[in-house]
């Protein structure tokens, strides 16, 4: 007892060092095994611990039992080279047969997730069946995590199908694993059945059913998650919280993620300062964003390198191009060095400002290598702005690099295709077969009641796909009459207009747009749900049916932080869309009790200026102009209903 109370007290290595030395002159280090392998396992393993010393002291060891092993085995494990553990492990079988245990096998596992080690942990997988071990419920939970981390979700699913009895850290382990491992349909699914079969879910298990939910942009399934963290007070833990305010805001729902910001039970960390910038960033509300980053300093978090990229990605998504640079160039002064995301977001934003030359010249001039982002960014924003010359420089980098992304290829081929230079778009898709490069399809979903249904392009598959071809008919006649007709510039493909308007008429987002007009109830939203960014064709005929329809339609990204809002008021047609969006214009426009007050005409101004100097986005500006010009003779509370339109390239 007297061993274990001074144990507890270590708090550095001389005061290890000094027990050790204790134990080698009573001579309880030889004939105390279980209080050597405690000083061993404090040597190897704690944060003040030695490893190399706890090597030293097991080499005078004269026999060594399995717990002296296994404080090495951990404690290697941990270290920077957790394969080497595999050493000792090997060490320890050779003393005999039973020189390891349980915990041996369960230390050894972790080192192979650590180091990605799929082979070894097969070995070790069937060390266990053979030495007996499978009735251990916390060896088969490292196993399963094991697997999962290692991206063998399969064989994950085999362990804990196989668990003869499961505890609460063998759910969370597979729920965390499907949710990184790109299942999180199959992570949500989990997390239910998990509450369904009476376990209640920690907070863990919340954290990979969020980040499930964050990724399908299913928020009806997180707030259900919210709601029960809300009544199990699991919102205690700041990393809850964080995930929750992420969850929000990358389904689309900044104002939620802030009332959670606002309403958190616990202290503010760095990271919730952060992951709510982000969430501006994610819906274009610059101003906001900047706001925020500098309340930091007042809530007693000192920005860091990722606060800078999140204001930073706040700002380009804002089109705040003049303040993006300035928050830029004032890294440095902060006492941080601009990483190479840094560099891409600063490049990203002059792009879309179509201000090409300085991004290439801030690419060149970079004190680091710049990686594949940056090419790729700037060749993004020479497809928009129709660049070849510089889109070509682009490609030549990419290609050098060793860039194979499907993306790379089809923009270029885009960029030559919007030119008619049909032998240029011949000769790189021979280069994308010559490469095996194949184009991601395009899909798009949409959830109903809880359940997600999934559409490709031209589908088919759907149980009622009958009538949502019949409500496609019934759009496509009802904006014809609005004079819409299909975007057939669109379809960047050397064939004929009939079959471009066929191409282009069944993609995924107007199966899931239509689907949704069927199936979901009056005054609900329809979220649509995206991989690949939204055609101008689309864009168009959504925001169409938003207005006939009066429907809320919101449409995300989920490879990037994009999403756009389509809705119809009192006041005009509205788009909202976070990328190049002014934010002030955004609000102004669609929220009357703001639009009317003449103390918004600043906040009009400037973001009318920002609109007609980017040809991305095109506005029926005399509309706006005529009531900003006239804003001084309507009263107060006044509502006045733009005629115009506003709409943006995707």
């Amino acid at each position: 007892m007297h061993f274990d109370a001074v144990l507890k007290k270590c708090a550095s290595l001389s005061h290890v060092k000094q027990l050790h030395s204790h134990l080698l002159t009573t001579g309880l280090f030889l004939s105390n095994p279980a209080a050597r392998a405690r000083i061993l396992d404090l040597c190897a393993a704690s944060t003040f611990g030695d490893l190399h010393l706890a090597s030293l002291i097991f080499q005078h060891t004269p026999y060594p039992s399995t717990n002296d092993f296994n404080a090495l085995i951990r404690g290697t494990a941990l270290s920077p080279h957790p394969l080497r553990s595999l050493h000792w492990y090997v060490a320890a079988l050779r003393t005999s047969p039973r020189g390891v245990d349980a915990l041996s096998c369960s230390f050894a596992l972790k080192a192979c997730a650590r180091a990605l080690a799929r082979a070894e942990a097969a070995q070790l997988h069937s060390h266990a069946l053979g030495f007996g071990f499978y009735a251990d419920v916390l060896l088969l939970t490292t196993l399963l995590d094991g697997y999962a981390k290692m991206g063998d979700l399969d064989a994950a699913w085999k362990v804990f199908d196989e668990m003869p009895r499961r505890d609460i850290a063998s759910w969370n382990a597979l729920i965390t694993g499907l949710a990184q491992g790109s299942q999180p349909h199959e992570a949500v699914a989990l997390f239910k059945r998990m509450t369904d079969e009476g376990l209640k879910p920690n907070e863990v298990s919340v954290l990979g059913a969020l980040s499930a939910c964050s990724q399908l942009g299913a928020v009806g399934e997180g707030e259900r998650v919210h709601e029960y963290i809300r009544n199990e007070n699991l919102d205690a833990h700041v990393q809850v919280c964080n995930v929750v305010i992420d969850m929000y805001s990358k389904c689309g729902f900044v104002d939620r993620a802030f009332e959670v910001f606002n309403s958190m039970p616990c202290r503010k960390e760095l990271v919730t300062w952060n992951t709510m910038i982000m969430g501006f960033a994610m819906q274009g509300d610059g101003y906001k964003a900047i706001e925020l980053f500098k309340q930091m300093g007042q809530g007693g978090a000192k920005p860091d390198a990722v606060s800078y990229l999140a204001v930073l990605c706040a700002c380009n998504h804002a089109g705040l191009v003049d303040e993006g640079l300035r928050l830029f160039y004032s890294i440095s002064d902060s006492g941080l060095v601009p990483n190479v995301k840094h560099y891409g977001t600063i490049v990203d934003l002059l792009g879309r400002a179509g201000r090409i030359q300085e991004a290439y010249d801030i690419i060149v001039s970079m004190p680091m290598m710049p990686d594949t982002v940056l090419w790729q960014s700037l060749l993004g924003a020479c497809k928009t702005y129709g660049n070849v010359e510089m889109a070509e420089i682009a490609s030549r980098y990419l290609v050098e690099m060793g860039s194979k992304s499907c993306g790379d290829f089809v923009l270029l081929s885009n960029i030559y295709a919007a030119r008619a230079r049909w032998n240029d778009v011949g000769r790189v898709r021979e280069a994308m077969k010559d490469q095996d490069v194949k184009k991601i399809p395009g899909f798009s979903y949409i959830e109903v009641g809880g359940l997600i249904h999934k559409f490709n392009n031209g589908d088919q598959r759907h149980e009622n796909y009958r009538e949502i071809y019949r409500k496609l008919d019934e759009i496509k006649a009802k904006v014809g009459e609005y004079g819409c007709v299909a975007g057939t510039d669109f379809v960047l493909h050397d064939i004929g207009q009939e079959e471009k308007e066929n191409a282009i008429y069944y993609h995924s987002e107007k199966l899931a747009v239509a689907f949704g007009l069927i199936s979901v109830p009056e005054g609900n939203p329809i979220r649509v749900i995206k991989n690949l960014r939204i055609c101008g064709d689309c864009h168009a005929v959504i925001k169409l049916v938003s207005k006939i329809y009066n429907r809320e339609i919101i449409r995300l990204l989920v490879t990037k932080y994009s999403y756009s809002i389509y809705f119809h008021n009192n006041i005009g047609e509205i788009v909202k869309d976070n990328y190049g969006f002014p934010k002030c214009i955004e609000r102004i426009l669609s929220t009357p009790r703001d639009g009317c007050y003449p103390q918004n005409a600043g906040k009009l101004a400037r973001g009318i200026r920002f609109l007609q100097a980017d040809p991305i986005l095109m506005i029926h500006s005399a509309a706006v102009q005529g009531w900003y010009q006239n804003r001084g003779q309507r009263g107060d509370g006044d509502k006045v209903r733009i005629e115009g339109y506003m709409t943006s390239i995707s």
